[in-house]
């Protein structure tokens, strides 16, 4: 049996299986992907990330990201985050930051102490004030690409939302032909707010989404006008800072700071 060397790592909560893959030795099916994320069988983890070589001059690195199901997606935020720690071993120790492609675009990681900050690529397809009935009554939500899709829904008590069933059926609606992931919001006053995110492909609450709590503090600047930054409480109870400068109705240097740890490392036979 093959041994894969691997690193658990948390963004806010967030968990991924991090594996050094710069010389394409490990060629990993949706399968093992999704079993090395099980939390009975595997490691256990949100999701895969892969550090590979950049084609592109203008990055140090590629970062390939997989769901808990096995699936690539386009971008993770958290995961970002912790891509970026991961390669500074890789780094001269008194690197400052790093860049790396993603299918979403190319992401800028820096070091602040222990946190990292990412600098997001602009959303887009930003939609507000939609309004839906998605099996419990008409309510209104709004919409932004942050990378990946984010429906954000405001609530009064987010402790009270029923995430995992109104999650599922707002992710699996028509609306969204490519799913979506889903923010329900609780404003606590006027810089911090809490947020609860039910993710596709994970198909479950996580405790921190990344590229959901840009879009909530995007969102929320937009529709509440409350001033960026914003402090965002994720379900792990870690603290999410978002900061971005608006120009017209487009976003831009749009960044994501927070911790990124390493759990543990280990190697696991395939």
């Amino acid at each position: 049996m093959d041994s894969l060397p691997f690193v658990k790592m948390s963004g806010a909560g967030n968990d991924f299986v991090v594996i050094d893959n710069r010389a394409l030795q490990h060629i990993l099916t949706g399968d093992e992907i999704a079993w090395l994320c099980d939390r009975h069988f595997g490691i256990g983890a949100d999701g895969l990330l892969a550090v590979e070589p950049s084609d592109q001059a203008t990055a140090d690195y590629r970062m390939r990201y997989y769901n808990a199901d096995g699936g690539e997606a386009e971008m993770c935020g958290n995961g970002a985050r912790c891509f970026a720690r991961f390669v500074h071993a890789f780094r001269r120790a008194n690197a400052e930051q790093v860049r790396f492609i993603t299918p979403a675009g190319l992401i800028t990681g820096e070091y602040v102490g222990e946190d990292v900050r990412v600098n997001l690529t602009a959303p887009t397809e930003t939609k507000l004030n939609q309004r839906a009935d998605f099996g419990w009554g008409e309510i209104e939500y709004h919409f932004m690409n942050t990378g990946v899709p984010h429906a954000i829904v405001y609530v009064p008590d987010a402790e009270q939302v029923e995430v995992v069933a109104h999650g599922r059926a707002i992710r699996h609606s028509p609306i969204f032909p490519r799913g979506t992931n889903v923010n329900f919001v609780q404003l606590l006053d006027a810089s911090n707010l809490v947020v609860r995110t039910y993710e596709r492909g994970v198909e479950d609450e996580t405790l921190a989404c990344g590229t959901g709590v840009v879009a909530v503090a995007l969102i929320t600047h937009l529709v509440h006008g409350r001033d960026l930054p914003l402090s965002l409480k994720v379900r792990g109870g870690d603290i999410l800072s978002v900061n971005a400068r608006q120009e017209g109705e487009a976003f831009h240097d749009v960044t994501l700071t927070g911790p990124a740890t390493e759990i543990f490392s280990g190697e696991i036979k395939l």
